[in-house]
């Protein structure tokens, strides 16, 4: 410990950011000297309607030492496998981009270059029938690939289903559990220091004052330190990405849960279906250019399997990031750095690299400008790839039948993407080096999935033997299928390891069972 060392570190906020925030500083930065304080108010609440997740997490649970089966019990969790996508294309079409490989490469060859030759050979499945983790969610299998897994199931990879609220509960446990402290109160003022406008504290509605030496804002859309104290500014994207709207509505479910996410797009937008173990969650995220919200809402009512358990709620948003995530004294995270819509399930994500790279990058006292430049460059990098992905499945559309997919297809789109496309149309290339999301089996799905088929394949393809690839080809989806089938269901599962039947019940500081 030294002089310049930070002491004080407050979060402004919490739900999922400030909690997953709180918990992995209370692990990564025990180090005797620093003291993390949170500060929310449930004057204020949160938004908390994200429900899915990616694999990453499963890496940032690990890192905490956190029980996979606890977690998933005490949040109500179901694994997830990928994402089934219908009416993307057109009207009645449907893919599934899975998490995990396609297939085998063979001899320093792509899996998808093989397959893209074989497709012209012969009326051949979607490629998903060579990734372990769509066939297992076809049929409903689910078990975790261990260390001694055999071919097959080696590569099955998956994330979770899990309300928000109770993941930031069980969160906050694992946090104060850890020294952190956690202030009730609603923040009424923010003290910058007139030498170099860094914040030097916030004062509560009753009075009291916490100082920090370095302060994350996870305060939600409405960037309470990163915007309205320091003025950082936001990169608009919604002329790329339109829909500003979401009504979110919980569900009974109707059946076993599935092992993966449901987005079917409508008319003006799209709705996503969440299985968890006590309800399904159900959204229409859409265009308020297109569409009003008590329209948007009967659509949303018309799609639902089941009866609401609750009212309707209405979220209004836009697409785009902070100017710079890190300004200053102050690093956002979660919808305060910025929101590029529920799509591919990466709100939670942006957290935790968010977290990670300020680890990796922790400042001292005298703020160094090189590690400030450093973490917004790569935020930046992250949030522009992940918008260049999401905006890929609006524009690669060929539906005609509505005003809004009429203005995705024939919109302009950022250049970044134009070049991703324009690589993958020639000869199904796809570049991923440095980027730590989204792998090139997500683009090859998802084109694919969409219809943007290369002219051909890569030249490299033809130096192996026709006939002995496709027999390779062809023993690679029987032994997917023949994995898949000898799994448990999903919901067996669950039963067997991870219900939340048998999860300790929370309790509150007055020592009473929460609801």
């Amino acid at each position: 410990m030294n002089e310049h060392d930070i002491r004080d570190l407050v979060i402004v906020g919490g739900g999922t950011a400030g909690w997953m925030a709180a918990a992995a500083f209370s692990r990564f930065l025990n180090n005797g000297y620093t003291r993390i304080t949170l500060i929310e108010s449930e004057e204020i609440g949160t938004v908390g309607v994200g429900e899915a997740t990616i694999p990453p997490l499963i890496t940032f649970n690990q890192m905490l030492g956190i029980n996979e089966n606890e977690f998933v019990a005490a949040t109500q969790g179901t694994f997830k496998l990928g994402i089934e996508f219908v009416n993307w294309g057109q009207i009645g079409e449907r893919y599934f981009h899975s998490f995990g490989s396609h297939g085998h490469d063979l001899e320093g060859v792509l899996f998808h270059q093989l397959y893209l030759r074989e497709r012209k050979r012969r009326v051949t499945q979607d490629i998903s029938a060579w990734s372990m983790s769509a066939v297992a969610a076809q049929h409903g299998r689910f078990a975790r690939p261990g260390a001694e897994a055999r071919p097959g199931l080696a590569q099955l990879t998956y994330a979770f289903h899990f309300d928000a609220g109770l993941y930031a509960r069980f969160l906050r446990g694992y946090a104060e559990r850890g020294g952190v402290r956690r202030l009730e109160g609603k923040i009424v003022d923010v003290a910058l220091r007139p030498a170099d406008g860094f914040v030097e504290s916030v004062t509560l509605a009753d009075g009291r004052t916490i100082e920090g030496d370095l302060f994350i804002d996870c305060s939600g859309f409405r960037g309470l330190l990163i915007e309205q104290a320091l003025r950082t500014g936001y990169e608009d994207w919604t002329h790329w990405l339109p829909c500003d709207r979401a009504i979110a509505v919980p569900t009974a479910l109707a059946g076993e849960p599935d092992p993966y996410t449901r987005a079917t797009a409508h008319a003006s937008g799209w709705q996503w279906r969440i299985p968890l173990q006590h309800r399904m969650g159900n959204g229409h995220v859409y265009s308020s250019a297109h569409i009003g919200d008590d329209e948007a809402e009967r659509v949303l009512r018309a799609n639902l399997e089941s009866e609401p358990l609750a009212e309707p709620r209405r979220l209004g948003f836009t697409t785009g990031r902070r100017r710079q995530c890190w300004n200053r004294n102050v690093v956002s995270m979660g919808l305060s750095s910025g929101f590029v819509e529920p799509l591919e399930s990466t709100s939670i994500h942006m957290i935790q690299s968010g977290i990670a790279k300020l680890i990796a990058l922790f400042p001292d006292k005298r703020f160094n400008p090189v590690e400030r430049k450093e973490y917004n460059r790569q935020m930046q990098d992250l949030y522009e790839d992940v918008r260049d992905f999401i905006v890929l499945h609006y524009n690669a559309t060929k539906r005609t039948d509505s005003d809004f997919w009429n203005q995705v297809r024939t919109m302009s789109i950022p250049d970044s993407l134009a070049h991703k496309v324009e690589l993958f149309r020639a000869k199904g290339r796809v570049f991923r080096e440095g980027l730590d999301l989204f792998a090139t089996p997500s683009w090859v799905a998802v084109c694919l999935g969409q219809n943007i088929v290369p002219e051909t394949y890569e030249p490299a393809v033809d130096a192996l033997d026709a006939d002995k690839v496709a027999a390779a080809l062809e023993q690679m989806r029987a032994t997917y299928l023949e994995t898949a089938m000898a799994l448990p269901p999903h919901a067996q599962f669950i039963a067997n390891c991870c219900s939340a039947k048998g999860a300790q019940p929370f309790f509150n500081l007055a020592g009473e069972a929460a609801a």
